[in-house]
């Protein structure tokens, strides 16, 4: 009884609220919005409190309510609040904070701003940072720990990949991890090693732990920083809503206490993560939403393999440019299945990264057998990446309803090595999104941040044409995998709500809907597509509320 007065008494503040909040018109704008699979198209519209009331269209009168507060659009482009459907948001609030690597011409250009982030930061006990790739230099080969050596001597220092599926240490950090010859390679990892046996500093995905097991963690006001800093500028971005891949137990009671004081400035929906010490507690205890829609706690994150650039990527057949090589699998198939089933019979969705053909089929055939034990077809289960993919596997996830959750940036990130690293006929398959959407896939767009930028307009700009911020290569990279604007503005919006069961909330601007929306400084559909990615975001809106 105690609990029906209590919510009886919480819908009738929410009721009074909603009957006393104002209602305001915003006017002068170009609006866009992908509504059930329809561009529509608006000159202004209503909101009061945090929900939409009404578009209007350009033929139609607008009200003169003398009650209603009037904003002048100044002529600016509106669209719904961008949601990125894979990003990792404690982590990109540390590359904000540490060295950025992204873009380095070479080993000695990362060493040389490893070098000015320390001049900078004398007081750190242990130097990291992230965003280094090797196939971007002239010698395309993995970093070695000699190169931060003759500067660090004596500072640890930690450098992860780009994709984050690899780490460059200096020998102090592999000094106190105890890494010598004899330290053996974990499974589902691999230590990088020299003509005679020794750690070079490199280490691919488990073999990570090794080294990151001895960093100090974070303390839990050290994460609410973190975490408030990188929400907060990725609201700056367009981002309205994220998908947080892969939040470990401390981090999701940080997010629940922000939630609870009402200090998240965007929607999260966290996925727990599978390699969490905590995680089976985790799932008994269930999936969690917030009252005011900003936090859910309701699907998990999976790791299957590792990523294509370090050739962790697992393959049904060799590299290409690497003979006897297939990648790794980062779980044993009977765990594998056993993390799943866990997780969709405690009613959780399932959002497992998959990258590497061979990993797409394991985590596939997983879904198809699962989803028929534990009856969870409804959950909308996802592969985070699905980025290459048997031929013979595209019609699956339309046929097992599980959502192809990609980066359209990452395509364009790898072009320069996909194919070397594939093949031509496995390219085939590989970022192949018209291939899934004329299969009757729904793809979620997401950045995969701090791994790629988190600017969704780079996304959206990669999408429509294939191509670099060059415009390269001319005409777009496999061209006949490009999306329309509007499918990668709905893949933004619509389909990323879609695949956290938000669809009803968020992700598109029409009455009884959130007030989420920006205002941007280009009309994205009267521009040519190859500038989309300079479109800058001047507002974003949260439940009504201007946020930035």
């Amino acid at each position: 009884m105690k609990k029906i007065i209590k919510s009886l008494l919480a819908s009738s503040i929410i009721l009074s609220f909603s009957s006393f909040a104002e209602t305001s018109l915003i006017t002068n704008i170009k609006g866009y919005s992908v509504n059930d699979g329809k561009l529509t198209q608006f000159k202004a519209i209503t909101f009061k409190g945090d929900k939409i009331d009404r578009l209007f269209g350009q033929d139609e009168p607008l009200p003169d309510d003398a009650d209603i507060k009037h904003i002048d659009g100044q002529g600016q482009t509106m669209l719904p609040g961008l949601i990125d459907a894979h990003g990792h948001v404690l982590g990109y609030g540390l590359s904000l904070m540490r060295v950025q690597l992204r873009g380095a011409k070479s080993e000695q250009d990362a060493v040389e701003r490893v070098q000015l982030f320390r001049v900078e930061n004398p007081e750190l006990n242990w130097i990291q940072g992230r965003g280094w790739n090797q196939v971007l230099w002239p010698e395309k080969s993995f970093p070695t720990a000699a190169t931060l050596d003759k500067h660090f001597p004596d500072t640890p220092v930690w450098l992860r990949r780009i994709d984050g599926h690899a780490g460059w240490a200096n020998s102090a950090a592999m000094k106190l991890a105890n890494i010598g010859t004899q330290t053996q390679s974990p499974k589902g990892g691999e230590i990088v090693r020299d003509a005679n046996g020794e750690p070079t500093g490199v280490f691919i995905d488990n073999a990570m732990e090794l080294v990151t097991e001895n960093i100090p963690s974070l303390t839990r006001s050290e994460q609410k920083s973190v975490l408030l800093t990188s929400m907060n500028a990725l609201a700056k971005l367009g981002l309205t809503s994220v998908h947080d891949a892969g939040v470990g137990s401390m981090t999701l009671e940080v997010y629940r206490s922000l939630a609870q004081s009402e200090q998240m400035p965007i929607r999260v929906y966290a996925m727990v993560s599978a390699a969490d010490e905590q995680f089976e507690s985790l799932m008994e205890k269930g999936p969690y939403q917030d009252p005011r829609d900003k936090l859910v706690i309701s699907s998990v994150k999976i790791s299957s393999d590792g990523a294509l650039g370090s050739r962790g990527a697992a393959l049904i057949e060799d590299y290409s440019d690497l003979p006897g090589h297939k990648g790794l699998l980062l779980y044993s198939d009977g765990k594998l299945t056993n993390t799943m089933k866990m997780a969709m019979e405690a009613g959780f969705q399932v959002n497992t990264h998959a990258i590497g053909d061979n990993a797409n089929k394991l985590v596939l055939d997983n879904y198809e057998a699962l989803i028929k034990q534990t009856g969870t077809r409804d959950l909308r289960h996802r592969i985070e990446h699905a980025q290459v993919l048997r031929l013979d596997d595209i019609p699956r996830f339309a046929k097992l309803n599980v959502i192809a959750s990609m980066q359209a940036t990452h395509a364009t990130s790898d072009k320069n090595m996909a194919e070397e690293r594939l093949g031509s006929e496995r390219i085939k398959g590989a970022y192949a999104w018209r291939k899934l959407l004329d299969s009757g896939a729904i793809i979620a767009a997401g950045s995969d941040f701090p791994i790629e930028s988190a600017n969704p307009f780079f996304g959206l700009h990669a999408s429509a044409t294939r191509q670099d911020q060059q415009n390269l290569p001319e005409g777009g990279w496999y061209s006949q995998e490009k999306m329309t604007l509007s499918e990668a503005l709905n893949s933004f919006t619509r389909d990323a709500a879609f695949s956290a069961h938000q669809e009803k909330q968020i992700g598109q601007l029409k009455p009884g809907m959130k007030a989420d929306f920006i205002l941007i400084d280009s009309d994205i559909f009267n521009i040519e597509p190859e500038s989309l990615w300079q479109t800058k975001v001047n507002q974003t809106w949260v439940d009504g509320v201007r946020i930035y």
